[in-house]
């Protein structure tokens, strides 16, 4: 498993870790007109069930995937669509996702090259996950430096 892969499955590790959160924690927001960290691992899984059920499904040699969805948009729905849900459940959402997500890439050849919408960049399914992997990287630095001052 390369490296990009690597650190696309760690989220899962980092994820688990924030199940020993108090749910009041994962609540609050992680700055001033920011989200929370229920919210945030709540847009990880959104984007992940998105990736599963529109995009690696699709993903062989030669096709064009659709263009992203605006993510503005995308993400206010992917919010919506998880009200109700505790923050533990949203983690443990997030957790079962990912591993799907995984397990599902890797079943796709690594030399395909496929591309997205009228893009004419070509993508592997390991160019298209380090999008995800910085994606990641982004999110979970805002919760590392939310829970020290926490703690």
């Amino acid at each position: 498993m390369s490296k990009t892969f690597m650190d696309y499955k760690k989220m899962i590790n980092e994820v688990a870790l924030l199940e020993r959160e108090n749910e009041l924690v994962l609540l609050l927001p992680i700055k001033e007109n920011k989200w929370s960290i229920r919210e945030i691992i709540g847009h990880l899984y959104h984007w992940d069930d998105y990736n599963l059920q529109t995009m690696v499904s699709q993903m062989r040699n030669g096709a064009i995937l659709p263009n992203f969805p605006d993510h503005d948009q995308h993400n206010q729905k992917g919010l919506q669509s998880l009200e109700g849900k505790t923050a533990h459940q949203i983690l443990t959402l997030f957790i079962e996702k990912r591993q799907a997500i995984i397990e599902a890439i890797e079943k796709i050849d690594m030399m395909d090259r496929f591309t997205i919408g009228s893009s004419k960049r070509a993508f592997s399914s390991e160019t298209f996950i380090k999008i995800f992997v910085k994606h990641d990287a982004h999110h979970l630095k805002q919760i590392k430096d939310f829970l020290v001052t926490c703690h």
